[in-house]
């Protein structure tokens, strides 16, 4: 298995799609085979760019000769998807969030273990050169157990008909940018024991601001996202012996501080290439070559806690999608 060629289908040809190109086709031994998209305008000039059979429906998609799907669409289909690709006989690599909720997420993972097939949610930030590098500096200049982190992202430049603002679609600023500052408090401080949230919705059936903080036994996290203000930032991790600053853009890292209670100060520079999925990608063939049906990174356990995040911020911001309680 270890010189098999991976064979990808791609569910969904918008902006992400087009990224996770840039980065398989510099990741060795993975191929695009075929895509599908509820556009068919939109598969024809993919596959017309990046190659692989146009496909006219997720059944044709599913029947080609492909490995694993790459589900690039929005929430709202992630877990049909998933599901749909599991009974085909196919790998999942699925968009974050997961899905729209954890009762969807139960569901994703029953059904990939009864397959025994791999569920992995895309979650690139641990992946980076830059990441890896920090965390292994960390094994021999620790700051000491992580007990506050800081970040968030608020990009206000979106056009009004933009996805991420569609109610059906399961928009909103909690599930499209928090997911990223979920994984954040919970890789470096545990799981979530308590979460406080606020938000608004500025006029739009979903949050268009919301920020929240959360408790990790006796650790801590603050975290903000949104849509009508511009806050593109940085991280903060702090610990009893120093902190780290990542520095802006945190989620696509390539630079970060780490400035110590004794005062010297560590630099780390580890540039990403080919957009950044290509880590991420190149994980996920790996796992698949090796029989393994889940991540030790982006764990089944890890993704739940991300969705467990998501669920009550939004519970208590007062959004509630089609069919929830």
């Amino acid at each position: 298995m270890d010189n098999k060629i991976i064979k990808i289908g791609i569910i969904g040809c918008g902006r992400i799609s087009h990224r996770f190109m840039q980065g398989l086709e510099v990741v060795d031994g993975a191929e695009l085979t075929a895509a599908w998209s509820r556009r068919a305008e939109s598969v024809a000039e993919f596959t017309g760019k990046y190659g692989g059979k146009a496909c006219s429906s997720l059944d044709e998609l599913l029947q080609c000769d492909i490995d694993a799907v790459y589900i690039a669409t929005l929430p709202d289909s992630h877990a049909l998807y998933s599901v749909a690709a599991f009974n085909a006989g196919k790998h999942v690599l699925c968009e974050k969030p997961a899905t729209v909720n954890l009762a969807q997420l139960n569901e994703v993972l029953a059904v990939a273990k009864s397959k025994n097939l791999l569920f992995m949610e895309g979650m690139k930030p641990p992946f980076y050169p830059l990441y890896q590098k920090l965390k292994a500096h960390l094994q021999t200049d620790p700051i000491g157990p992580a007990g506050y982190v800081r970040a968030g992202s608020a990009v206000a430049d979106l056009t009004h008909d933009h996805p991420n603002f569609n109610y059906q679609l399961a928009g909103g600023a909690i599930m499209q940018i928090a997911p990223y500052e979920a994984f954040l408090a919970l890789d470096w401080l545990g799981p979530m024991t308590r979460l406080q949230a606020m938000g608004r919705f500025s006029g739009k059936e979903v949050d268009m601001f919301s920020i929240f903080q959360t408790q990790h036994g006796n650790s801590y996290s603050q975290l903000y996202c949104g849509f009508d203000l511009h806050g593109k930032g940085d991280a903060l991790i702090s610990g009893p012996l120093g902190y780290i600053t990542i520095h802006q853009n945190w989620w696509n890292p390539a630079k970060a501080t780490i400035n110590y209670l004794d005062g010297h100060t560590v630099e780390l520079d580890e540039p990403f290439t080919a957009g950044g999925l290509n880590y991420e990608i190149g994980h996920f063939c790996d796992l698949i070559r090796n029989g393994q049906n889940e991540s030790p990174i982006i764990t089944h356990s890890l993704s739940f806690g991300m969705m467990n995040m998501l669920d009550e911020a939004r519970k208590q911001v007062g959004l509630r999608f089609d069919g929830e309680v």
